[in-house]
């Protein structure tokens, strides 16, 4: 979902602006950061910064607000993993976490906690663009499903209140469900707004009036 020019809403996918991306380095190794920025600059990347401590993270990712969030933990242990996966959960950026031995479940926590890409061993200046562009590719495709899932909910949701509502009709005109709905649409259309907006009326009234 990327455009080499303007800007994408954080809900649809990463924005990009006009002079590239705005990408966020956390590691407390100086050594291991430089691997990470030589790769990013070769890839064409120059708009990175570099957090050498978790200090007060959320707030300072907030305050950069990067596009891209790079995590490199070496051998964390489970509490600083759990941290990182908290940030994770709040950001909501396309985040690749670096670390150098896993299991299966901290994999499984990882991805429920959001994050893009889990690159276990193997950090070299050559695999960062790659790796760069999967976790960018995984974030858009969780957003656009993410989208179509809350849409969806959405739509159900609203089809239960359109159902309540011409069934409140039907009770208390004797209309067909056909011609309830029709009163709806009419009702909304002589009103400018949506079937849903009277149908959630509809029921709101009748809760009042019980």
């Amino acid at each position: 979902m990327l455009r080499p020019h303007g800007m994408l809403g954080r809900s649809s996918g990463v924005r990009v602006l006009a002079d590239g991306l705005k990408i966020l380095i956390i590691d407390a190794n100086p050594v291991r950061a430089e691997i990470l920025k030589s790769g990013l600059r070769e890839a064409g990347h120059d708009l990175v910064e570099w957090i050498s401590d978790t200090h007060r993270l959320q707030g300072r990712i907030a305050a950069l607000d990067p596009d891209v969030v790079l995590i490199d933990l070496e051998n964390p242990n489970r509490d600083v993993l759990e941290h990182m996966f908290q940030v994770s959960r709040d950001v909501k950026r396309p985040i690749a976490m670096f670390v150098d031995r896993s299991d299966s479940a901290m994999i499984a926590a990882s991805v429920d906690a959001g994050v893009s890409a889990y690159i276990v061993g193997g950090l070299h200046k050559e695999r960062v663009k790659p790796i760069l562009d999967m976790t960018i590719s995984r974030f858009n495709a969780f957003s656009r499903l993410h989208s179509e899932l809350a849409e969806a909910r959405s739509a159900l949701e609203e089809r239960k209140v359109i159902d309540r509502a011409k069934g409140i009709l039907m009770t208390q005109k004797s209309l067909s469900e056909a011609d309830a709905y029709a009163t709806l649409r009419t009702s909304a259309m002589a009103r400018s707004v949506k079937v849903i907006d009277i149908a959630k009326s509809i029921v709101l009234a009748s809760e009042v009036l019980k």
